[in-house]
């Protein structure tokens, strides 16, 4: 089914008729004329799934025909959803969908709550002028009607906010606004003015709910807040609601404010402000894909300002898609020059780390192979990892690197490319990967609840961007049979064990650990737990960011192991937290910026993890392990699924409170650090590879002998 852009079905009309959503249409008279049928689809953004509504003709308007629909709200009330609302066609045996628009700047004051399951349904005018639905927990609904910057450094906002609980007691309701700087360094808090919107009852009241009191107007003098900050800072407002009832009180605060979707045109503002001491900048703008309302608040110089202007428009130069459009032309012409024979791009995890099987096998090469040119493609903003090491590292997506990645003979890297760069022909592309699967992966996946993509999206271009590889490395038979089965990859597999590994048969002594320990500033005293767990799909704050809530406390593992254990954390590669451990001095240390784990589980006495990988490469030291899976129903069940029987074979206790953690490495020390039963049997079908010559076998593959 196609989508189809010329044709514009407006959004008429949205309400609610018993447990039934009423969605009113208006299509363009010409295209009904030669529709065989018309019904209303709901496309939910993260896994494609389709639900379908018939719509029937009850009028014509002018040029358009009304058309309406229903749905039972208890079709679409489940989960953490998002549906997006189309009109389907069906025209001479072809199908097109088209996007339903909407003029309504004010479209979430039409939510449904379900308050057995304290959820709220709401409907919303998305960035694009579309209709959009989210289902989601109870959250405050807000919405900003205008804002305007004065030449004062006055920012007026004016707005409307509703918690969506109308079985809530309420003897008084406190209205706050809440001005918040990015880092949490500073907040401050105002009194909004409360006003009457009666407008929005009249417009959109349902189910007895009233927005009269719900209307809000602030006038914020930003050069309040000069004294406040020393460098440049970001803030974003929030509001705040306190209700009073019962004996108690409850604060809700609301996600940040958005700018108003009905101003289409969008300039941000700049004021430059004279102080006694100097010139102060205040810049009013939105964050680029959230459209969050944004307070910029620094020193003006003018000689900064022309250069981040230039700088901005580099920026949205090279984010053009005619500019990639261009680059991936150049790509494809340079990638018909002869090959480099000698020369090898290595990449990990996207060119953040130096690290991982391709490090491991770049080490080696250089050791036995000096006469290849090789070179790692760095991240820009991960540069840092690669200076001061004795290996030449290019900028990923500068022009250096389009030349020379196009014209090298091979590729090595343990993730994917991007998929807008065409493999040259001749260019052999080694394809490490990052891991023995426990979870599902690409097309075993039945769910993708990634951001920026959907189900059908995710595995297309998983295994188009396979279908390039022509050598993949494994480290089992296990993960060979997944490979092969998830990437639809059907050229040369290398079950080899993983390079990375080498490192941990070759230098696992006495000597090295008390090395290590010495420069990471680990006391030699104290035994070291590992925490290293995976990150979860469903849990970002954008595409490439994931959040993790440390669910570990690490207060009581100190109460009660402090005497003899540090802990150290090393979050996935994909999350974005930065945990501060400043209250835990001397027992909890965050490791998740060090580039290779391989050194932090030779010093690790014990490691705890989740369904992360790592206990694959972990097990080859034949040291316990404890698995802390607090959401594994979830994890399972919704999120992944995982290939074998996890609760039956890890190899280890499965635990999900802190508590059960501390009992576990208690029971372990006790019984002298003795493996359980189901280590043996997972060891000989998951590390039986491993015998520090898996780059030695990869090498050879590849590049011979």
């Amino acid at each position: 089914m196609n989508v189809q852009g010329s044709l514009k079905c407006t959004l008429k009309q949205l309400g609610y008729a018993d447990d039934q959503l009423v969605v009113q249409i208006l299509v363009p008279v010409e295209k009904m004329a030669t529709m065989q049928e018309c019904y209303l689809l709901l496309i939910e953004r993260q896994t494609d799934q389709v639900k379908s509504f018939p719509l029937r003709k009850i009028s014509e308007q002018d040029q358009f025909v009304l058309v309406v629909g229903s749905i039972r709200k208890e079709e679409i009330f489940t989960g953490d959803l998002y549906w997006d609302l189309y009109v389907g066609t069906l025209a001479e045996g072809q199908q097109e969908k088209f996007r339903v628009h909407s003029d309504y700047s004010e479209l979430e004051a039409l939510f449904s709550v379900d308050s057995e399951q304290e959820r709220v349904f709401i409907p919303y005018t998305t960035n694009k002028g579309n209709v959009s639905i989210k289902l989601t927990d109870l959250e405050m609904i807000t919405h900003v009607d205008h804002t305007e910057l004065s030449e004062q450094g006055i920012l007026s906002i004016s707005g409307f906010a509703i918690y969506p609980d109308k079985d809530r007691l309420v003897e008084k309701l406190e209205k706050k606004i809440v001005i918040k700087s990015n880092d949490d360094e500073f907040e401050t808090n105002l009194v909004p003015e409360s006003v009457e919107r009666e407008d929005l009852t009249e417009k959109y009241g349902h189910d007895d709910w009233n927005f009269d009191h719900a209307g809000f107007n602030i006038d914020i003098d930003l050069k309040k807040f000069f004294g406040h900050f020393h460098t440049n800072q970001s803030l974003k407002i929030y509001v705040e609601y306190t209700y009073y009832g019962e004996n108690r009180s409850q604060v809700f605060l609301s996600n940040p404010l958005k700018y108003p979707v009905s101003e289409k045109k969008y300039t941000a503002q700049l004021n430059i402000i004279k102080t006694d001491h100097a010139k102060k900048k205040i810049r009013l703008s939105r964050s680029k894909k959230a459209k969050y309302l944004t307070i910029s608040i620094g020193d003006y110089q003018l000689k900064q300002e022309i250069k981040s202007k230039i700088r901005r428009k580099i920026i949205q130069i090279r984010r053009h898609p005619l500019t990639k459009k261009m680059y991936q032309t150049a790509f494809k012409w340079i990638g018909y020059l002869p090959r480099k024979k000698n020369v090898i791009v290595f990449e990990s995890f996207l060119g953040k780390q130096y690290s991982d099987n391709p490090r491991a096998l770049y080490e080696y090469l250089k050791g036995k192979y000096p006469h290849y040119k090789m070179y790692w493609s760095a991240n820009k903003k991960f540069v840092h990892n690669f200076e001061g090491r004795d290996l030449q590292y290019i900028r990923r997506f500068s022009v250096k690197w389009l030349f020379t990645l196009a014209q090298a003979k091979y590729w090595v890297t343990n993730s994917r490319m991007p998929l807008w760069i065409p493999k040259p022909r001749n260019t052999v592309y080694l394809q490490t990967w990052h891991g023995t699967p426990l979870k599902r992966l690409a097309s075993d996946m039945d769910e993708v609840h990634m951001p920026g993509t959907s189900t059908q999206k995710y595995k297309e271009n998983f295994t188009k961007e396979a279908s390039n590889w022509d050598y993949l490395v494994s480290p089992n038979e296990y993960s060979s049979e997944i490979f092969r089965r998830a990437f639809q990859f059907n050229k040369v597999m290398i079950e080899s064990g993983y390079p990375r590994n080498d490192f941990l048969l070759n230098s696992n002594n006495k000597e090295t650990m008390i090395d290590l320990k010495k420069r990471f500033g680990i006391p030699l005293d104290k035994k070291v737990l590992l925490y290293a767990p995976t990150w979860r799909d469903d849990q970002f704050y954008g595409k490439g960011k994931y959040k993790f809530d440390l669910d570990l406390d690490l207060s009581l593992l100190r109460n009660e192991l402090g005497e003899e254990y540090v802990v150290i954390l090393r979050m996935h590669y994909l999350v974005a937290e930065n945990f501060d451990l400043s209250p835990y001095e001397g027992f909890a240390f965050d490791f998740s910026n060090h580039e290779d784990i391989r050194e932090l589980y030779l010093i690790a006495d014990l490691l705890i993890t989740d369904y992360s990988s790592v206990f694959f490469d972990y097990g080859n030291l034949r040291r316990p392990m404890i698995f802390y899976v607090y959401d594994i129903e979830s994890y399972r069940d919704k999120l992944r699924g995982f290939y074998f029987d996890f609760e039956q074979n890890a190899p280890g206790p499965l635990v999900k409170t802190t508590e059960e953690v501390i009992a576990e490495i208690k029971k372990v020390e006790t019984e002298g650090f003795t493996l359980p039963p189901s280590f043996e049997p997972f060891y000989q079908k998951f590390c039986y590879l491993e015998s520090g010559q898996s780059s030695k076998k990869v090498v050879e593959t590849v590049f011979g002998k």
